[in-house]
């Protein structure tokens, strides 16, 4: 697969008929893939920064999957003292059924079913994503871009894959040892040919109408695009 044009193909995990049970399985490898990954990393820190001084912080994660992301940022805000009200909201039923029953009783995390646009007007400091970008057309992720400048009193970032040449060879024998799900190894592949590089980032803000995001590479192969005010 060439990677000079990012891949269009459909990934397995999106399918409608993809039975819950097996889905839940797959997020359950990726939240692995993210630990194994250091993905949380990136948000992490972007959160310290965008949290300076903050007692309270309302965080909406768009397209939480398994909900590993909000579960490190629970941990991550008690350790701070910062009281925290962190919502998810992602287009497939699957994921709320599999977050709800991977997440200890207890988190301040609400999960939700639909479309980031419902969220639109309820004070959010900050909007995240993590492996969703490269889900998306090319509108699609202007119009997220969009929504996100407007609605980020913060900020908020982008955290998704690098389309790099030596991720996208390297993945298949990471997976195949780590003996994840075989939707796993497929998707995660598809993933990175799917993602955006970093020249590839800059006409898309233009066209959200964003002149001071941030675009960078965090180790290993995350590309992040963040912005605060």
């Amino acid at each position: 697969m060439s990677l000079a044009v990012r891949a269009q193909a459909e990934e397995l995990m999106d399918a409608d008929d993809l039975p819950a049970p097996v889905y839940a399985a797959v997020v359950a490898d990726l939240a692995r893939v993210n630990t194994v990954t250091l993905a949380a990393r990136p948000t992490l820190a972007f959160l310290d920064r965008a949290s300076a001084g903050a007692k309270t912080l309302k965080v909406l994660d768009v397209g939480f999957g398994d909900g590993d992301m909000l579960r490190r940022i629970a941990r991550w805000a008690d350790k701070r003292g910062i009281a925290a009200e962190l919502v998810g909201i992602d287009l497939n039923p699957r994921s709320e059924a599999a977050a709800r029953a991977h997440t200890p009783a207890g988190l301040p995390i609400a999960w939700r079913t639909g479309d980031y646009a419902d969220c639109a007007g309820e004070g959010w400091d900050v909007v995240i994503s993590s492996l969703v970008a490269h889900h998306m057309t090319q509108a699609q992720l202007v119009a997220f871009l969009r929504f996100m400048e407007a609605e980020a009193a913060r900020g908020w970032l982008v955290n998704d894959l690098h389309r790099h040449r030596f991720a996208h060879a390297g993945f298949p024998l990471l997976a195949t040892l780590a003996r994840w799900h075989p939707i796993v190894r497929h998707d995660g592949r598809l993933s990175i040919a799917r993602s955006y590089r970093p020249d590839e980032w800059p006409p898309l803000l233009a066209a959200a109408g964003i002149a001071d995001a941030r675009v960078f590479r965090a180790f290993p192969f995350r590309l992040c695009v963040e912005r605060r005010r």
